[in-house]
């Protein structure tokens, strides 16, 4: 037994978050061989709490193979950093990376994939914030049960609402819930802005960004302006929702903001009194659309009422039923998420000190 056959070995085990092996996602951190035991320690880049003792047991399993191997110890632990973004973009303090949630067309259940994501990911211990950038139509407050308007300790910046250890921000704290926001695209980046850079967000691994539908103004201005990291896009398997999913992913792709994968929601309905499966929307859209892309679909959704119920009670299924099948599958598709993440350039500006020339 030697180190070049466990390294071997361990190249032959793809962990399916990173949709990798762990040699090749760099997780492999040191191989100690004493005798015939060995220990290994593995550090991951991405929210994964509920996931370690799994992954231990596996890679025990996956190990015993190798021909001479005693004792095998393994130690995993977690640490998430800041990765790249767009060039000559600016940081938000206190926020390591940016995720867009985007859908190219309204509808597909965008906003409620987004808070789920964000509390299923908090769930596998991140620190994390979801931003409401849905201007005209924000949601967020409603399905995180908050209300009213934010604090503000120096009367130029706000503090984030917290709603099941999520930090938040939207308009919808600042106007009532019947105004009508009648603003032009100036004023909604504007709003944008202000919304992202004036939060005193606290020590965020992660920052959730819902989109507006769409590739109008908004979506130029968290391109252009906004620090992300990478974004996923939503949609359901029908084409119609799947053509502007397309333009969704040809704007981050022009801008240069990698996309991390496809999430297809609603891809199948199962009739809650007969069990009945029906693929309402069609099927094998968010397939095809991956593999034309090259991008990953990270999971499916099924059209579920409670879903929905959950979501309008300010109570989202990730929290009201964490054991339960969907609640899982939005867990699976966080850690996947943020792999994928894991797996991109890491930002490395905060290690070069700023250069002044003086006279």
């Amino acid at each position: 037994m030697t180190k070049v056959e466990i390294e071997s070995r361990l190249r032959q085990f793809v962990e399916p978050h990173y949709g990798v092996d762990l040699m090749t996602a760099k997780a492999i951190k040191s191989i100690d061989i004493d005798g015939l035991n060995v220990h290994l320690v593995v550090e991951l880049g991405y929210a994964a709490k509920s996931y370690l003792e799994t992954l231990k047991s596996d890679l025990i399993a996956h190990l015993k193979s190798v021909e001479g191997i005693g004792n095998i110890v393994v130690d995993i632990s977690v640490k998430i950093v800041a990765h790249a973004v767009q060039q000559n973009v600016k940081l938000v303090p206190n926020v390591k990376n940016i995720i867009a949630v985007a859908s190219g067309k309204g509808g597909v259940g965008k906003s409620t994939t987004a808070v789920n994501l964000a509390l299923a990911l908090t769930q596998e211990g991140a620190k994390v914030g979801i931003l409401d950038a849905d201007i005209y139509g924000p949601s967020v407050p409603m399905m995180l049960g908050l209300s009213g308007k934010p604090e503000s300790f120096d009367n130029k910046t706000m503090q984030p609402k917290v709603a099941f250890g999520v930090q938040t921000m939207s308009i919808g704290y600042l106007v009532a819930e019947d105004q009508a926001l009648i603003w032009r695209g100036p004023m909604v980046t504007t709003a944008l802005q202000q919304l992202l850079k004036e939060t005193q967000w606290e020590a965020l691994d992660y920052l959730v960004i819902d989109l507006p539908p769409g590739t109008g103004d908004i979506q130029l201005t968290l391109a252009q302006n906004v620090p992300v990291s990478g974004a996923i896009i939503v949609t359901t398997p029908q084409d119609i929702a799947l053509l502007d999913a397309q333009r969704g992913f040809g704007m981050f792709e022009k801008v240069n903001v990698p996309v991390l994968g496809l999430v297809e929601n609603m891809s199948l309905h199962i009739c809650s009194q007969c069990g009945h499966e029906e693929a309402i929307f069609g099927s094998g859209g968010g397939a095809a659309m991956s593999e034309i892309n090259k991008i990953d679909c990270l999971g499916q959704l099924p059209l579920d009422i409670h879903i929905r119920q959950y979501a309008d009670s300010g109570e989202p299924i990730v929290v009201a039923q964490p054991d339960s099948r969907i609640a899982q599958i939005y867990l699976d598709i966080a850690r996947k998420m943020s792999a994928r993440l894991a797996l991109k350039p890491k930002d490395f500006s905060g290690k070069f000190p700023n250069i002044v020339v003086q006279k």
